[in-house]
């Protein structure tokens, strides 16, 4: 059976694709038809599979909402209402026509049936729109005084004497005279906490992680969070030191000739002293530390802390007991003086060393999302808007889509738009990686927190808040910092039985000594039983992964390679196959018309109308086609019928004639005859490299067009590259086999395949899997969302704003192949400092345990004191994250 859909949260192909890989999984699906147009999809079925079980599987994406479209075609059933609500006005439904109303609600929420005038003030009258469920909003001023979030404050009279009208500054109400109360802001976003190794636990507030026990950390990286943890443990830290200072001198007085001590008191008095300096130590320093142990026992998510908690704490207890009850010990767990042996300076030197790991880990994660915070730092927090010829700063939180804004020498630009007046030169190193400024001029993109140099502009609004490509930026660093990779699989199965092993160790460490060690052998085994538990080291493994992909993802963004999760950046270290689309990702992707060749007929007429029916269409080449048009200064007419045929072309109905202009695909399948003549001269075009349309008037064909489209400068250097690294570049090109053999012989392609519709760029993805093949798709994300969604990688060439963040699993910003060469180069750089990380940790873990329990007492006579072990656990994690760190450094 087949059921129709509607799909709500549909914005572009990067949401298609996802929208149609996602339901494609769903069990019980055979075929999915996303139409991104209409926010439809189409899905057959074997059986019914409920809308609710389909909407599942789009959880982890809430924006998109599905329901069934009521539809008795072709067996179809469904049981929902339609996705279509009408306007609101003042909680009032409207039927029928347009609604239009004051912007500044002059009369109320007064709705008229017309365009015009408001006959009070005598603005125009605004549209409302159709089609959704939207309340009229009352605006009395632009944004920038109005309660939009502005923590820099915004005022209104609690008697509300002017309605909504709000001020920017206290004072008091020109009407009643009452002092303005200050609006509470209503963009505070609320902080939350992730652990490094574990992200899908998210708390409202800091703490540690019920499962590994670590230090929670921002998701979104503030200095004055890391900087209050860091504080917080330095205290701790530093109370430690002092306390635990001398007990350790107590306790080493043994080593020094003529003890001087105990000539001041007795061996068993000092003990008390150790005992009352230690307590300090253990009940408020390191008491976060058996407060983690804990929760993880009750939890059984044992980690590193449960390992430190069950030694120290068994050291001091042991220790507190032995001055309580010192006669229920044998002989052997005597000193000289007759005393038991106490492990206080153990115990306390373990959990000051354990912090100052903590303190170093502290340090050194703040570093590891620097990228993050680098980029937080762009986002300018004022602006400058031009209303009414005047200039006035206002709050990044105000400006609207629309807004004129003014930008000067040195300012970051703060949103996404357009130049509007004047020209410039902008650094967008920060976003694209690119150290050499950009010439900007009327009508070129800019993009927020890049920096203008040279000249002051004004610029047009056209994306603003999360909208911007730097906030999507932002937003896809932060979710990729915390993902994933598959290789973490096998440090995470081991850390399930990694503690219960390690006790095990500890306990058989104990016997050992016990049953087949020197005297005093109690002493031995419980000491060597102690370095066992706080030698070993479950975060070094649990941090190897992510510290590396945070430092990986961060560097990435700031070459322009977006990563959007750590899966990809695992997989492109795997790629032997590298499939690319040539408009857009091999070419500029800004074509131009050449010529416009029509025999026989008014060459003037053929143009206005093929321009005319272009103007419908949104593909590179229509546009092209269509500027071309408005060059040679032709009137554009209306179109009746229009259609837009995927990989072929598009026709439609302009002044009566039926018109057709696309490839020789598309004049076959409408039966239009080509003249030999006509299609001798295609030819040859074609084989210089150039792209030619047929155009079609009335089932004939009577001429062509042709494009050009000029290939990139960086594609030929780095598919040289890409080549030197072992990499078979295929071109799937839905233009024909003269041009597409033209751009791959140009560029040394391994090979091409031409005239390609999207399903079979598609299908061609899947045979070279079926073949073993590790494959990664790079294309425009537009027609070739699906087979980027396929690809083991796909990487959407990003073209300045216009960035597809969902269609791909990477996102090259500034759009060309050299963004491969970094990406790839990024991905063996992470994945070879993960197997460092992962290396080290096992290595650390295998030879440590064992010489800890005394491996080496045999050959050597080599002991390892516990506190030893406890600097070396602490300093293997921090030597982890030190690794990782040096993927800042890569050069990409």
């Amino acid at each position: 059976m087949t059921h129709t859909y509607n799909v709500a949260g549909m914005s572009c192909s990067g949401c298609k694709a996802t929208v149609q890989k996602l339901l494609a999984g769903v069990d019980g699906v055979e075929n999915v038809m996303v139409d991104l147009p209409n926010a439809e999809a189409v899905i057959e079925m074997k059986e019914h599979v409920p809308t609710s079980q389909l909407q599942s599987a789009l959880k982890d994406h809430p924006r998109y909402q599905l329901d069934e479209k009521i539809n008795s075609l072709n067996g179809t059933s469904s049981h929902t209402q339609p996705r279509i609500t009408p306007a609101v006005v003042n909680n009032v439904t409207t039927q029928g026509g347009d609604k239009y109303y004051c912007p500044m609600h002059c009369e109320g929420d007064k709705t008229y049936d017309k365009p015009g005038d408001c006959p009070v003030c005598g603005m125009h009258l605004v549209k409302q729109i159709s089609g959704e469920n939207k309340e009229i909003k009352k605006i009395h001023d632009h944004p920038a005084s109005k309660t939009s979030g502005n923590t820099g404050g915004v005022y209104y009279c609690p008697m509300h004497c002017e309605g909504d009208k709000t001020y920017d500054k206290p004072g008091q109400c020109p009407v009643c005279g009452m002092n303005l109360e200050k609006a509470p802001s209503l963009s505070i976003k609320k902080k939350q906490y992730t652990c490094p190794m574990h992200p899908e636990i998210i708390k409202d507030a800091p703490g540690s992680c019920p499962i590994c026990g670590m230090d929670l950390v921002p998701m979104e990286p503030l200095e004055e969070d890391e900087n209050k943890t860091y504080k917080n443990l330095l205290k701790k830290f530093k109370i430690a030191v002092v306390f635990t200072f001398p007990v350790l001198l107590i306790a080493m007085s043994d080593m020094i000739r003529n003890n001087p001590l105990m000539k001041v008191m007795s061996q068993q008095n000092w003990n008390w002293v150790q005992l009352a300096l230690s307590i300090p130590v253990m009940f408020y320093a390191g008491w976060m530390f058996f407060q983690r142990a804990w929760r993880s026992v009750v939890t059984w998510n044992l980690n590193m802390f449960t390992l430190i908690g069950i030694g120290t704490g068994v050291a001091f207890l042991f220790s507190v007991v032995a001055m309580l009850f010192p006669n229920i010990f044998p002989d052997q767990f005597r000193t000289m003086s007759g005393t038991v042996f106490v492990y206080f300076e153990a115990a306390t030197v373990i959990i000051t060393l354990v912090l100052l790991g903590q303190l170093l880990e502290a340090k050194a994660h703040s570093r590891t999302s620097g990228a993050i915070k680098e980029l937080l730092k762009l986002v300018p927090k004022e602006a400058t808007l031009l209303i009414n010829g005047e200039d006035k700063i206002i709050s990044i939180d105000d400006i609207k889509k629309g807004d004129y804004l003014r930008v000067k020498p040195g300012e970051k630009i703060p949103v996404d738009g357009k130049v509007f007046e004047g020209e410039s030169s902008i650094d967008e190193s920060m976003i694209t990686g690119e150290p050499i400024p950009a010439d900007k001029k009327t009508g070129d993109k800019v993009s927020s927190g890049t920096i203008n140099t040279t000249r002051s502009f004004v610029m047009e609004a056209e994306k603003v808040g999360a909208e911007t490509l730097l906030s999507q930026i932002i937003q896809m660093v932060n979710d990729a910092s915390r993902s994933r990779a598959p290789i973490q699989k096998l440090a995470d199965k081991i850390s399930k039985f990694f503690v219960p092993v390690v006790v095990i160790i500890s306990v058989l460490t104990f016997f050992a000594w016990v049953m087949f060690g020197p005297e005093p052998k109690y002493v031995y085994a419980f000491v060597n039983a102690i370095a066992v538990l706080i030698i070993a080291c479950p975060c070094a493994l649990g941090l190897a992964t992510p510290m590396s992909v945070m430092v990986g993802v961060g560097k990435g963004a700031q070459n322009g390679v977006l990563i959007k999760n750590a899966e990809a950046l695992e997989n492109m270290n795997k790629i032997n196959i590298l499939i690319v689309d040539k408009t857009g990702t091999l070419t500029e992707g800004k074509p131009s018309v050449e010529k416009v060749v029509a025999d026989g007929s008014n060459e003037d007429d053929v143009l206005q109308k093929i321009a005319s029916l272009n103007k419908y269409s949104e593909h590179p080449l229509a546009e092209a086609i269509v500027k071309y048009g408005q060059e040679k200064n032709v009137t554009l007419s209306d179109v009746k019928d229009f259609n837009a045929i995927a990989g072929k072309g598009v026709t439609g109905t302009v002044d009566g004639k039926k018109i057709a202009v696309g490839n020789k695909k598309l004049i076959e399948e409408i039966k239009s005859v080509i003249p030999l003549d006509l299609e001798e001269k295609v030819s040859n075009e074609q084989t210089s490299g150039k792209t030619v349309s047929y155009i079609s008037i009335d089932g004939a064909a009577i001429g062509y067009i042709t494009i050009t489209d000029k290939i990139k400068d960086t594609s030929k250097k780095a598919i040289e590259e890409l080549l030197k690294d072992h990499i078979n570049i295929i071109m799937l090109t839905g233009d024909n086999a003269g041009t597409a053999k033209a751009v791959a012989d140009e560029l040394q392609l391994t090979g091409f395949k031409a005239e390609y519709l999207p399903e079979d760029k598609l299908n061609e993805i899947k045979k070279l899997q079926s073949e073993g093949k590790k494959v990664a798709m790079a294309g425009d994300g537009i027609n070739d969302s699906p087979a980027l969604a396929q690809a083991d990688v796909g990487i959407a060439m990003g073209t300045g704003t216009d960035v597809a963040i969902e269609s791909a699993a990477i996102t090259l910003v500034k759009g060309d192949m050299h963004g491969i060469v970094k990406a790839i180069k990024l991905s063996k750089g992470v994945m070879k400092n993960i197997h460092q990380n992962l290396g080290f940790a096992f290595i650390y873990n295998v030879l440590g345990i064992p010489i800890a329990a005394g491996a080496l007492y045999p050959f050597f006579g080599i002991l390892l004191s516990p506190m030893i072990a406890a600097l070396a656990m602490s300093f293997s994690s921090v030597s982890v994250i030190v690794n990782s760190l040096r993927l800042r450094s890569i050069k990409l």
